[in-house]
């Protein structure tokens, strides 16, 4: 049973989804359980799973028993790189699905069941995005993912969110269009789609890695991603995509539809192509680097300046996108940079959890849709306040969260590379995290009149009592925050694990 895992993880939600297009339609309370447990099928076997690779070393899955090089099979691979980002789209998923609870009536009417088909089915594309060992595969789920979280943002009573679906559908297939492009100049020189045998040929075969076509491929895949994470200045279709869309939506895509796409990157960079045959460029680096630089500089000002709350956190996750990326493209000889990169990707998916799953709170419960409307909030609900201010902490990069493990391993390998804009721009962006968020505190703690004794009389504040499936799920991920921070430690070294493999890191390639 345990060699069928991988399979699993992948089919588990989409037969869930399957089941409610034929039950859940009618019989809409069947709907919950359904995905309830298709999540934990899938979430169970990405832990024994990621528990077998770290013991025994990578997992190779063939759909139907057909090994590549017939070229006709579909291969499945888990190793040290996506074993931990499976577990925690498993932990997210089925958070997202406890917060969803009593929420569908308000928020999509009695399109409760189509919503979940579209959920379970994003998570059948993002679970097979981390997974797959071919490139074309690869397109393919990442066309399930993103037709999916187009419907997702579409599915709310709110009108700019059709139009921001509109653009998102827009950018997505320009987005998915250059990625096909490039796999085609892929497969035209190799003859092959599985990543591993590209990475072999072009390991064994210096004219064709040095091609014009290999470098044409790479530079249209690398756009075509970039797009997809919502990379500075290819981010315009997120802000409004995930500040129109129904909180729930939110909820599950904005933690990791571009958290996916960066690992898709890293995937690309280490076992298509490879860190020293990108790394033999070093005006590539310098570059995107730069451009990362840009993109966390741009995100941080820009959120700074909204004052609606879910806007405010979509700029956040522009600036957070620009970590990662310069992070994987510093090739400083320690590995550091790529080594933080991935660890945020875990880090950044519960905080970015944590604080759409309040935003979600906030609009509900105290219909506080623009930062100023949060004027109370300590005292109306302190545990959501909690929730919210971990969450907020480690955004800003305060220990012992996690947020401030995976800047120190960027600055860290900013400092190794020489990359000091690097280093500045992630110091400038914690500085502005933390005025934006001090700010709300002060709204929430004080208000925005003026203290009792200057013309005004302090108002009583009601508490409010929140439920517990939209509770629950908040405070979890506030702990999933604390919990990768204090065992940042343990998760680095397996991430090294993965890292200590890069042929270009070993040679020191980078200068």
């Amino acid at each position: 049973m345990s060699e069928q895992l991988p399979a699993i993880i992948v089919l588990a939600p989409m037969f869930g989804s399957l089941l409610i297009a034929l039950v859940g339609i009618k019989e809409q309370r069947v709907c919950l359980p359904i995905v309830v447990a298709s999540i934990l099928a899938s979430l169970f076997s990405t832990i024994a799973v990621a528990q077998q690779v770290f013991t025994s070393g990578p997992i190779d899955y063939f759909m139907g028993g057909w090994e590549e090089p017939l070229g006709i099979g579909i291969h499945l691979r888990v190793d040290e790189l996506n074993a931990l980002i499976l577990v925690v789209i498993g932990i997210v998923a089925l958070l997202v699905a406890s917060f969803s609870v009593g929420r569908m009536g308000r928020e999509n009417g009695d399109k409760a069941p189509q919503f979940y088909i579209l959920y379970l089915l994003l998570c059948t594309g993002l679970f097979g995005i981390t997974i797959t060992a071919d490139a074309f595969n690869l397109f393919v789920l990442i066309e399930v993912s993103s037709l999916t979280s187009y419907g997702l943002v579409a599915m709310g009573s709110n009108r700019r969110g059709t139009h921001a679906a509109f653009n998102y559908v827009i950018m997505g297939t320009v987005g998915a269009s250059f990625y096909l492009i490039g796999v085609g100049y892929l497969y035209m020189k190799t003859g092959s789609l599985n990543m591993i045998d590209i990475r072999n040929v072009l390991n064994n075969n210096a004219a064709i890695a040095e091609s014009n076509a290999i470098i044409i491929s790479f530079l249209f895949i690398l756009v075509g991603i970039w797009i997809k994470m919502a990379f500075f200045p290819l981010n315009g279709w997120l802000p409004n995509a995930y500040s129109y869309c129904p909180s729930t939506s939110a909820c599950i895509l904005a933690p990791l539809m571009t958290k996916v796409s960066v690992y898709v990157m890293i995937r690309a960079m280490l076992t298509i192509f490879g860190f020293d045959w990108i790394f033999s460029y070093p005006f590539w680096s310098d570059l995107v680097v730069w451009l990362a630089v840009i993109a966390i500089l741009a995100g941080s000002i820009f959120a700074l300046a909204q004052r609606e709350i879910k806007k405010m956190l979509s700029y956040l996750i522009i600036a957070e996108v620009g970590y990662m990326v310069g992070g994987a493209w510093l090739g400083d000889s320690g590995g550091w940079g790529v080594t933080g990169a991935i660890y945020h990707i875990l880090a950044d998916a519960m905080m970015t959890l944590c604080l759409f799953i309040a935003a979600g709170i906030f609009a509900r419960s105290f219909n506080a849709i623009h930062i100023s409307d949060l004027e109370g909030l300590f005292k109306k609900s302190p545990w959501v306040a909690a929730g919210f201010v971990i969450g907020a902490l480690a955004m800003i990069g305060v220990p012992p969260t996690c947020g401030f493990f995976s800047k120190f391993y960027l600055v860290r390998g900013g400092i190794d590379a020489g990359h000091w804009e690097y280093v500045a721009a992630l110091l400038i962006s914690s500085l502005v995290n933390a005025i934006l968020f001090f700010r709300i505190f002060e709204i929430a703690h004080f208000g925005n009149k003026p203290p009792e004794g200057h013309g005004h009389h302090a108002e009583e504040v009601t508490p409010v009592k929140g439920s517990w499936n939209s509770s629950a799920p908040l405070l979890l991920s506030a702990a999933g925050i604390i919990l990768l921070g204090l065992f940042n430690g343990q998760i680095v070294e397996l991430i090294r694990i993965a890292v200590d493999d890069i042929p270009s890191l070993s040679a020191n390639l980078k200068f």
